[in-house]
Formats: C-alpha cells, sequence, structure tokens
C-alpha cells in the first residue's frame, strides 16, 4: 500500500509572526519555520496504518520553497519513506486554487492508494484544499476526521461535531483530512533523524507537471489591498472600592454600550 501525507511548513506559532505589507504574504523570515503540528498528525496518522499492512510505504508531498527542505526532513525523521517537494518561484502567494492543482498533479504521477492531509494549515487556514484535490482526482474524500482505520480495501473515520459523531467509509483509493482531536506526531528519535538524511528525496518543478502559475486564465484569488491589524490598547482597569458597578455601568454609557 502507499499511502501519501500532504505536509506543509508554516511559521512557528510559538515565534514572531509578522505580516509583510508590501506584498500581503505572510513574513518567512521574521520567525522559524516549522512542520505545521497538524501535518505532524496526518503523518501519525499514515504511519500507524501502515503498521498494520504489510509493504506500506509512507511518502510526503510538499509544495514548498526550497529551504523549506529541512522542515519536511522532521516527517521523514518521524518514520515517513521519502518524500517529494515540488519547488518554484512562481508559487509564492499561491492561492488555494493553484495548491490543490499542483498538489492534485503531484499525486497523478505515481499510482497511490491512501492520500492523508490536515483538514486545514496553521498560516491559511483555507480548510479547502482537501476538498479540491478530491474533487480534481475524482477521490472520495472524509474530512474533519478525529479518528482513521483501514479494513482490508475500506478506509473509515469518526468525524465529531456539537451534536453528533458519525461514522465514514470510503473505498480506496481515497482522501482524508484529519483535525487536531487525532494524537499528536510521534518525537523523532537520533536514528530516526540520522536515517532521514539518507531517505529518497524528489524535487519537481511545475513544468515537469505541466502547470503554469501564472496563466491568469484559470480563476485565481487575487489580493487587492492589505492593511496590518492596529495595535490593541490598554483596557480601562476598575478598582473596587465599593463603587466598581457604578464605574462600569458609567464606562458603558460613555461608549454608548449601554
Amino acid at each position: 500500500m502507499r499511502i501519501v501525507v500532504l505536509v506543509k511548513s508554516v511559521p512557528d506559532t510559538n515565534g514572531d509572526r509578522k505580516l509583510n505589507l508590501e506584498t500581503g504574504l505572510t513574513d518567512r523570515t521574521s520567525g522559524d519555520q516549522v512542520l505545521d503540528e497538524i501535518n505532524e498528525r496526518a503523518v501519525e496518522a499514515a504511519l500507524t496504518i501502515a503498521a498494520t499492512v504489510p509493504d506500506s510505504t509512507v511518502e510526503l508531498l510538499s509544495v514548498a520553497p526550497e529551504e523549506a527542505l529541512s522542515v519536511i526532513r522532521k516527517g521523514l525523521a518521524m518514520g515517513a519513506d521519502s518524500a517529494v517537494q515540488v519547488v518554484d518561484p512562481t508559487l509564492v502567494g499561491a492561492d488555494n486554487t493553484l495548491t490543490a492543482e499542483v498538489l492534485a498533479a503531484a499525486l497523478k504521477t505515481k499510482p497511490f492508494d491512501l492520500v492523508i492531509t490536515g483538514n486545514q494549515s496553521t498560516d491559511g487556514a483555507g480548510g479547502v484544499v482537501p476538498s479540491m484535490i478530491s474533487e480534481l482526482l475524482d477521490l472520495p474524500a472524509l474530512t474533519d476526521l478525529a479518528s482513521v482505520a483501514l479494513e482490508g480495501q475500506t478506509v473509515r473515520g469518526t468525524r465529531v461535531t456539537d451534536t453528533a459523531t458519525y461514522t465514514l467509509s470510503a473505498e480506496l483509493p481515497a482522501l482524508v483530512a484529519v483535525t487536531e482531536a487525532f494524537p499528536e506526531g510521534r518525537f523523532p528519535n537520533f536514528k530516526g533523524i540520522m536515517a532521514a538524511k539518507k531517505k529518497p528525496f524528489e524535487v519537481m518543478s511545475l513544468k515537469e507537471l505541466g502547470i503554469d502559475a501564472e496563466d491568469f486564465s484559470v480563476p485565481r484569488a487575487i489580493m487587492t489591498a492589505v492593511s496590518e491589524r492596529p495595535s490593541r490598547e490598554a483596557g480601562v482597569k476598575i478598582v473596587d472600592e465599593g463603587d466598581a458597578a457604578q464605574q462600569l455601568a458609567d464606562f458603558l454609557i460613555s461608549n454608548r454600550l449601554a
């Protein structure tokens, strides 16, 4: 069985994240880049399934700039067998449609049984790329899953909402997207980190995939304006000396909130 996990390099949420006001894009030089946490959970799901099926392989697939190589290698250190990275300067600022188109084209280059991804990335938070890929490849998609299991040629999972828990299934090949409810990814050990440096790592270009990122005859999302969120001002601190309720009422009235 061949399992492909879609992964992404994103700014560290614990670091300093900034917006480039000239390009409207995330400033990826302002902080460290890491493997998206939701992707670590997707890798964990793939490794768990692969452990139950003999002769299974887990491959990582990413659309990312050249410098993301070391980030993607973390997935290899966790236990994935190989990785493919699509690199092209025209992909900077790619919208969801182009990203899905590129990933789908890369998936078409080799047969696969199961595609696993996170439900949405930490930086873009679009949440639509998994469904777009399934549409482009005519695959059944099980999204927002809290658990995943394989039974023969059927993949099953549970989706938890505020009102119910749904059990979903699809015949392979299929695509599944996991949520933060899925177990965290395993921590790479020293042996895994060293082994990752020797695992197959293929780099592809858009030309090889037959895609023109600057073909605007295809619908694209275009950013027309960007502005930085204003800094929050210090709030009003009320010291209760027996008149806190009156102070609060006066504040609400003066700000036309009551």
